[in-house]
């Protein structure tokens, strides 16, 4: 591949953001959790569930910064976006949004009427937080917690299977208390211009929320881990700890995940107080050595409770 070909590459990957679609895996929450995960049939159409989500929110991307392009040549680090710099004419970025869209739209079809609704609402909402909910303070964290719960749903109905109520919460509550994070993330690096919401937010009333939310996500996660019971996979290994403990799968063994939520939250807030570094929640997931761990052992221990005990 020539240089300037990389280039290409490269300049339409980030406008893209590619790195965000980390956030689409939401959408495998009803495949895990259901017990479904080493269906093929399941997995399959799960995973494109996901790539057209991963279209949609590129998509959404692109409209983003198209609409915000005079304000973002002005922001210290939005200038350097493809569009906002001139690598990415407004006409081409408007292109690539309608083709985007119009793909996503005409897969989902053929998966699912209730996903193509879903996924249909999807850009519409991110469209409207475009242009108008994103300047509305609390509305605008609102939204991207909708958002998150539009790709859960997406998940749920690709398959047919349902995501527990008490799970469903962790991921509102959940996506809120980031949003905060984020919020509050912008108003101290770069003050009250870095968003036209930030002047209606105080630094005392993002900490409230940050604290709230994430509050409600531990409780939300406890309840679900105590009250719900995880689908029971009959393996060797389950058929062996329950010979020796007699009701071994009706205990409340999902209750040991909970301090890693817990640890995983507070790392978070550590590095937005620390460090200010909640503006990009995507790059603290994915560079952040003790998150990673954290996320790493809750998944093993998610799938070991599900698909092997």
């Amino acid at each position: 591949m020539k240089r300037s070909e990389e280039n290409f590459l490269r300049i339409y990957l980030r406008a893209f953001r590619v790195n965000q679609w980390i956030k689409n895996l939401v959408i495998f929450t009803a495949l895990i959790f259901s017990g479904r995960l080493f269906y093929y049939d399941s997995l399959a159409l799960t995973v494109k569930a996901f790539v057209i989500f991963c279209l949609l929110s590129s998509a959404s991307y692109l409209i983003n910064d198209i609409i915000d392009y005079s304000y973002d040549k002005k922001h210290p680090y939005k200038k350097n976006r493809p569009i906002a710099s001139g690598q990415i004419s407004i006409f081409a970025a408007t292109g690539w949004a309608l083709g985007l869209t119009g793909v996503s739209l005409f897969l989902a079809i053929f998966l699912s009427w209730y996903f193509f609704l879903l996924s249909l609402f999807f850009i519409l909402l991110h469209f409207f937080y475009s242009i108008y909910l994103k300047r509305k303070p609390v509305a605008d964290i609102f939204t991207i917690s909708f958002s998150f719960m539009i790709r859960a749903y997406a998940g749920e109905v690709i398959l047919g299977y349902h995501i527990p109520i008490w799970l469903i919460l962790t991921i509102f509550f959940g996506s809120l208390f980031m949003a905060s994070v984020k919020r509050h993330s912008e108003l101290v690096v770069h003050g009250s211009k870095a968003r036209e919401s930030l002047y209606r937010y105080s630094e005392h009333f993002l900490d409230f929320l940050t604290y709230t939310f994430g509050t409600m996500t531990i409780i939300a996660y406890a309840t679900y881990t105590y009250m719900e019971k995880p689908p029971q996979i009959e393996t060797f290994s389950s058929r062996f700890f329950a010979g020796i403990f007699p009701g071994f799968e009706a205990r409340k063994w999902m209750m040991i995940t909970i301090p890693l939520v817990v640890y995983g939250i507070a790392r978070y807030a550590q590095l937005l107080y620390e460090r200010a570094q909640g503006e990009q929640p995507e790059k603290i997931v994915t560079t952040d050595l003790p998150l990673i761990v954290m996320i790493f052992l809750w998944g093993v221990a998610i799938i070991s409770l599900i698909y092997l005990f």
